[in-house]
């Protein structure tokens, strides 16, 4: 879970600069569903994104 909060500090949140709260936690929502959750490859996954290990391991 550190690893996690490491890599979305330094790729994403040190880049930008948020005018509101609200602004940075639809942010930080948007690229966890979209980006981190599906497409960004895992170590965990042999370095595959979670929808291609399920793609893989579903056939």
């Amino acid at each position: 879970m550190e690893s996690f909060f490491k890599t979305l500090k330094v790729e994403e949140v040190y880049r930008r600069k948020f005018n509101t709260i609200q602004e940075a936690q639809f942010f930080l929502f948007d690229y966890i569903e979209r980006y981190y959750s599906r497409k960004r490859r895992h170590s965990a996954l042999a370095y595959m994104s979670p929808v291609e290990f399920r793609k893989k391991n579903s056939a």
